[in-house]
């Protein structure tokens, strides 16, 4: 299923098809793919080189992780979640490793990784669906994720599937429109909620 974007300035292919499916298909990834999407997450800029991200993933063929991936999420989530064929957990590290200090921006670099690995995989056939959906201090506790480092997300990885398989009022979602703000709605110039002046044109 494809839900292309309804862009009103040109952007590439890939950002224009890229969406989140609630509906996978039972196609296992192939290990190859899934190292080439963490590639892509590792080359995301961070703040002073910090890269504060980790990522506890697994396939649906590592049964135990998996499933302890899927046990964080709520119910809501794992009802379609735990058919895809991986799972990720992302992390952020609060601290900077050089000096113990706050990361302010550990959560935008975890995001910007994300977001890269999401855009990978959609050069592969493969969707990603973002989930802050879920039970941080479970996964804590689960994974033994050091009080440094917070959890973020899960992600769903996979191949798209049938939408009929999904219980019926998340049918109705998945075929739903997709919807987005215009930009002087979002880009400002030096007055606040006053669209930037390239807008006009």
């Amino acid at each position: 299923m494809e839900k292309p974007a309804d862009n009103h300035h040109p952007i590439e292919e890939t950002i224009r098809r890229r969406w989140s499916p609630r509906a996978f298909a039972e196609t296992p990834v192939h290990n190859a793919d899934l190292c080439s999407l963490f590639e892509a997450a590792r080359w995301a800029a961070s703040s002073m080189n910090e890269q504060p991200w980790v990522y506890i993933a697994a396939t649906r063929e590592d049964v135990e992780t998996f499933e302890m991936l899927a046990g964080v999420l709520v119910p809501a989530n794992y009802s379609w979640a735990k058919n895809a064929s991986a799972l990720a957990l992302s992390i952020a590290k609060k601290t900077f490793s050089r000096d113990g200090s706050e990361n302010p921006v550990a959560r935008h670099d975890v995001g910007a990784a994300s977001a890269q690995l999401t855009l990978q995989a959609m050069t592969l056939g493969l969707f990603v669906h973002q989930m802050g959906g879920f039970d941080k201090e479970k996964a804590r506790d689960i994974f033994q994720i050091p009080d440094d480092y917070e959890p973020v997300t899960v992600l769903a990885i996979g191949y798209p599937g049938i939408s009929e398989t999904l219980p019926e009022n998340l049918r109705e979602r998945e075929h739903a429109p997709r919807v987005r703000k215009s930009l002087p709605e979002f880009v400002f110039r030096g007055e606040w909620a006053k669209s930037a002046s390239f807008l006009e044109d």
